[in-house]
């Protein structure tokens, strides 16, 4: 590639990212957290009440983490973006029922020949106790250190791949109302300590909403209900 395309690649990078930020302001002034938590209950109980396209119970069952992202916010000129703001809900130290929710801000990006905008629901599944640890620190890159992969649907997992079995992170999204896996190696979390301090009354870091015990805050609790139906660890 020669230097005044990669400049022009990079231009255009600008612009949709420039893009793609003014689409993030206005999601940020356009709703509060209860508001987030309410759509994120919705895009679940949607997601599981789909027959035969869900997301398997038992593979939930076996879930340390769920996270939900309703309306990422997608951006593509050549060089793509993406945006959304959601909440990762995690075992509590009992390992049975589902703790508080923490905030979380989803990003990331893609290259190739892309034109156009999109709003997807996105869900993923952490399955295992390190991914976890990663999934509430500061920042998480999917893929990163610990392999993703398009989760499958249905009753049950019996039809995954080896790959699916393998990985830690599974992924799904909903756009027009399909739902199904889709790999999203490369998105990162951060933590939301602004969605966080509207939640809580406090700045307070996602690693320390697990440990800590906190109450279910305002508008967290259809969520919560509907993981606890749906899915209940044995211990």
């Amino acid at each position: 590639m020669t230097n005044e395309r990669m400049n022009r690649r990079v231009r255009t990078g600008a612009v949709v990212l420039a893009v793609l930020m003014g689409v993030s302001s206005v999601t940020l002034l356009a709703g509060t957290a209860a508001e987030r938590l309410g759509e994120s209950a919705t895009v679940l109980k949607e997601v599981m009440n789909a027959p035969d396209q869900g997301i398997p119970e038992d593979l939930l069952n076996s879930a340390y983490c769920v996270i939900i992202v309703p309306g990422v916010k997608q951006v593509a000129l050549g060089i793509g973006g993406k945006y959304g703001r959601g909440f990762a809900v995690c075992r509590n130290r009992a390992g049975a029922a589902w703790g508080p929710p923490a905030a979380v801000r989803m990003e990331g990006g893609s290259v190739g020949f892309q034109i156009g905008a999109s709003e997807t629901d996105v869900v993923m599944l952490v399955m295992d106790q390190r991914s976890m640890n990663g999934v509430l620190s500061s920042k998480f890159t999917i893929g990163g250190a610990a392999e993703a992969a398009a989760g499958p649907v249905g009753r049950s997992s019996t039809a995954q791949t080896d790959a699916t079995m393998r990985a830690k992170i599974l992924s799904y999204s909903r756009s027009r109302g399909a739902f199904a896996g889709v790999a999203l190696t490369g998105a990162t979390l951060r933590q939301d300590l602004d969605e966080n301090r509207e939640m809580y009354n406090r700045q307070i870091e996602n690693k320390t909403i697990l440990k800590s015990g906190l109450k279910t805050p305002v508008g967290a609790e259809a969520l919560i209900a509907l993981l606890n139906k749906y899915s209940r660890k044995e211990t």
